[in-house]
């Protein structure tokens, strides 16, 4: 998957932000497609005449705001997500370093499943408000927000409700984790230089290529979740799922009897063109809101652009830039006095 490079001079708060407003900002702009992706993978009728069909078949039945049905419910995961996932990955690597530090590409990218897995295991709930919120007609809805969506499910159907599906997240974790890692050991084949010197442009294509294979990899497992998380005998036809199953074997039993092994990447297409922008605007994103924060904390000359401050050490975190200009000003200060003291 696509990262955003840490960078020192931000203090953890500053980072998280960054991330978060580039991550809320980049998934509200995709969200249509993101619609289009989970409505192919669930079944429903909007899916049936292909690709680009539905966009008009949502518009005409339920209008423009259907394209961003569940939206703010995944906007609200994405920051407990992503603050889980950031500690357990931290913890997990931490405990695998050897005598200098380092760790292997295949360790890290199995400890970013670990922490993906429980990360995704606190915010589930979330994940299964948002199908459920997508699959419904958004003009004749049952459900309404958030806190309304996880009452009515935990009441009519069971805290289990609320982690149907789970367990597909695990075992997708296992393809998802090779396609990375398959993409990251040919990338200076690639490229045809070390890793060291990738340009922004090149990390920007590699992280689109990696999310592309291991999404691809992993996308039968996710549309059978999908499927999972939208069935209930409590929703308008069954949440609008295409077939009935009994459980997780019995949905992949279902899906290939009646639709073809072929199914089971349904919405494959809306994910791979959602993929380009949603990771373009999310560096973007991150890198404007990073070039801010920079300005603020004194190590650029300007928020529009990266061109540093003369005089300034890039090599010092924001707290010890702060205490070297507080000392600064004090010798300043103090040199002022005693000029002054002079003259007297």
């Amino acid at each position: 998957m696509a990262t955003v490079k840490k960078d020192d001079r931000l203090t953890s708060s500053q980072g998280f932000l960054c991330v978060g407003f580039a991550g809320v900002f980049s998934k509200t702009v995709t969200s249509p497609l993101e619609v289009v992706k989970i409505l192919s993978q669930i079944g429903t009728f909007h899916s049936k005449r292909g690709f680009i069909e539905s966009f008009s078949l949502i518009y005409q039945t339920e209008g423009l705001r259907a394209f961003w049905k569940g939206n703010v419910v995944s906007c609200l995961r994405l920051f407990p997500y992503s603050a889980i996932h950031l500690a357990t990955y931290k913890k997990i690597v931490h405990q695998h370093m050897d005598g200098f530090g380092y760790i292997s590409q295949w360790q890290a990218i199995v400890a970013g499943g670990l922490a993906g897995i429980t990360a995704a295991l606190a915010t589930y709930p979330l994940e299964v408000v948002e199908t459920r919120l997508i699959s419904q007609n958004c003009r004749e809805p049952t459900y309404r927000g958030v806190l309304h969506s996880l009452s009515h499910i935990y009441h009519s159907e069971g805290l289990l409700a609320l982690y149907r599906g789970f367990s597909l997240t695990v075992i997708g974790a296992v393809p998802f984790s090779i396609g990375c890692y398959t993409v990251y050991i040919n990338l200076d084949k690639l490229w045809q230089e070390p890793h060291s010197r990738f340009s922004s442009l090149q990390n920007f294509i590699n992280g689109c290529l990696a999310a592309g294979v291991a999404q691809t990899l992993s996308f039968p497992f996710e549309m059978v979740k999908r499927k999972m998380q939208a069935q209930s005998s409590h929703l308008p036809h069954y949440g609008g799922v295409d077939v009935h199953f009994s459980g997780m074997v019995d949905c992949f039993r279902q899906v290939i009897k009646t639709k073809g092994i072929l199914t089971l990447w349904s919405g494959l297409t809306a994910n791979m063109v959602k993929i380009v922008p949603y990771f373009g605007l999310l560096f973007t994103c991150f890198e404007m809101c990073k070039q801010v924060c920079l300005y603020r904390n004194g190590y650029i000359v300007s928020p529009l652009s990266y061109k540093l401050k003369p005089g300034v050490d890039q090599s010092l975190g924001p707290s010890e830039l702060q205490e070297v200009r507080r000392y600064l000003r004090n010798r300043r200060f103090h040199s002022q006095n005693s000029s002054m003291r002079n003259r007297w």
